[in-house]
């Protein structure tokens, strides 16, 4: 486990395979480089910023600062699959650009502890070299527990810091904010680079009345206008959302009101990530003398790895095993657990089934959906909700009341960002081009200059010098690499398209067996269908099939040229036409001769 140990005001310069770590109190403080200074290096130099994921989807976020030889990634995550992606896990980042650049990686800073900042590290960090990575005590942690599922992997070379610690990683000078989020130990990141100061917000909030969350580092966040920062980097995900994002007091208020006045067992659904709602949860039980039952791997997983960081306080007694929950008052009770999205085999969607081991739904039970439906997920939540209603349960979520706030500002929060940092350039990120288009006109609506804005796209290169920044017409490789079990990146867009047409029209298998000598056909061909249409209603159909493929064998009899790939693209082709003319759909089709 991550030592909590806190590193103060300490400044860490990695060098080739050291590091060297300096004391922030010291009179003089000496940066060394055992490198020798490369006369290329001195002059004509400029920064570049390259974002090789974020920029057109919420997620799989990673962003490339470069300048000479030194290299500093930010972030390095996972983006979950789209409808049309069968049979994929995730999504990582393409690191081709990187390859041949491993020695540069000054290091690896995590913004927080969410997947789509963290997912990609056991599959990225050993092919970068392993460089060092640094976040919080709580992001260190979930990495590390995550890195548990990859055990033949390099293990990671993890690193803590906290918002008042320095790093020096090549040239680059590294310092922190810290910002609400729905996580604990979310950090902003201020970059100090030859060329100026880069500012990153990782994903925030300004939340100003925060509950079972972290205060944003408003005075630090505010001093940054005082230092001519070159640009802002800054969260887009809720860039479409007018207003202010709600505080974590304002949902406090809410929850309080449910557990105070239900007079049933309350089951509360929310992100196993979303920590600052646990400990509000935590703290009412507590207050109204309720026990917590929690339920759910992650959610199990992130509470022990938060309490024992000191992320979460939790009573003595507070916590009680799902074993014991029949030994308590429904009244006196508090399920904790996963779910809210309408996943399949988590908790909620047990519950709701009847698939639970311990608990089902009971007269006077109240089921609070803690968390906002994630695009995507609306049908899968609407049956859940159904299920419960059915079963029995009075049904809560935020449609009904506020009991949840997001963790991401909003476009009046994301204007204060703007003013307080007051940048030259700004560059929105994190989120799909149309969020960035609309947080670049809540820039513009402040007065920033539309030529000072850039909404880029995955792998396009940002170049800044002293005086000048522009955004290039160059890209580097930024393409899906697909993650399938322990695939990463073997499954094309070939493969891709053709489990989207398997799962579309189904396939059909044609088996033909010929004689090897004389390469006439022996008796009928087989023909198996799957997700095609069923034989025994379809009987002329196969038959039809079936005629059409001997006529296609016995034409290749009479040439004597062709061989096995052309008879068998022969059957793949005619066979697949002729099928569409007669049903409009398109199998795969999956030709098999066999010689004997």
């Amino acid at each position: 486990m991550i030592s909590a140990r806190k590193s103060r005001d300490s400044y860490s310069s990695r060098s080739g395979s050291r590091i060297r770590v300096y004391r922030s109190d010291s009179p003089v403080l000496k940066m060394t480089d055992s490198r020798k200074e490369d006369p290329g290096r001195k002059g004509g130099q400029k920064l570049k910023i390259i974002v090789l994921g974020g920029l057109e989807e919420v997620g799989r976020n990673m962003t490339v600062l470069e300048y000479g030889r030194d290299i500093l990634i930010i972030d390095m995550g996972l983006q979950f699959p789209e409808e049309d992606m069968p049979g994929i896990d995730y999504i990582i980042p393409n690191i081709s650009y990187l390859r041949g650049r491993e020695k540069s990686i000054r290091g690896v800073i995590i913004t927080h502890g969410h997947y789509d900042h963290i997912g990609g590290i056991p599959h990225l960090i050993p092919k970068l070299g392993n460089p060092p990575i640094y976040a919080t005590p709580l992001t260190l942690g979930i990495i590390s527990k995550r890195q548990e599922d990859y055990r033949n992997h390099q293990k990671p070379n993890l690193n803590p810091v906290e918002t008042s610690s320095k790093l020096v990683l090549g040239k680059f000078k590294v310092e922190f904010f810290g910002v609400s989020h729905n996580i604990p130990g979310s950090l902003g990141i201020i970059i100090r680079t030859p060329m100026g100061v880069v500012v990153h917000t990782g994903d925030f909030k300004l939340d100003l009345q925060p509950s079972g969350d972290t205060e944003p580092e408003i005075a630090k966040i505010a001093k940054l206008s005082e230092e001519h920062v070159l640009a802002l980097m800054s969260d887009s995900t809720n860039a479409p959302q007018p207003g202010h994002q709600f505080t974590e007091k304002e949902i406090e208020g809410n929850l309080e009101d449910i557990i105070r006045t239900s007079t049933g067992r309350i089951i509360i659904g929310t992100f196993s990530s979303l920590l600052g709602r646990v400990q509000q949860i935590i703290k009412l039980a507590e207050k109204y003398n309720r026990k917590v039952v929690v339920d759910g791997y992650s959610m199990k997983t992130n509470i022990e790895i938060a309490q024992k960081l000191g992320y979460l306080t939790i009573g003595k007694g507070t916590l009680v095993p799902l074993s014991e929950i029949h030994n308590y008052p429904s009244r006196r009770i508090i399920v904790l657990c996963t779910g809210a999205q309408g996943e399949g085999r988590a908790v909620l969607m047990r519950i709701a089934n009847r698939e639970h081991k311990s608990i089902r739904i009971e007269p006077g039970d109240t089921v609070v959906f803690s968390s906002s439906v994630v695009p995507g997920n609306e049908r899968a939540v609407q049956r859940l909700v159904d299920n419960l209603y059915r079963e029995g349960a009075e049904v809560i979520n935020y449609r009904m009341m506020d009991i949840h706030a997001g963790g991401h500002a909003k476009q009046e929060d994301l204007k204060l960002m703007i003013k307080l940092i007051n940048p030259k350039y700004f560059i929105p990120i994190e989120g799909n081009h149309s969020f960035l288009k609309i947080h670049a006109k809540v820039a513009e609506s402040l007065g920033f200059d539309p030529k000072n804005i850039f909404v880029a796209d995955n792998g396009q290169v940002m170049e800044f010098t002293k005086t000048s920044g522009r955004l290039t017409n160059k890209k580097v490789p930024s393409d899906y690499v697909m993650v399938d079990g322990l695939g990463v990146g073997d499954v094309s867009n070939v493969v891709l398209r053709d489990r989207q047409m398997m799962s579309a029209d189904g396939m059909l298998v044609v088996i033909a067996t010929i004689e090897g000598k004389t390469g006439n056909i022996i008796g009928n061909p087989d023909i198996i269908s799957r997700g095609f249409v069923y034989m025994k209603n379809s009987k002329r159909l196969i038959a039809e099939t079936r005629e059409k493929v001997k006529k296609i064998l016995k034409d290749k009899n009479a040439n004597t040229s062709a061989n096995d790939a052309y008879i068998k693209n022969k059957i793949r082709d005619d066979i697949g036409q002729f099928l569409f003319t007669k049903t409009q759909r398109r199998p795969m089709i999956l030709p098999v001769v066999i010689e004997v």
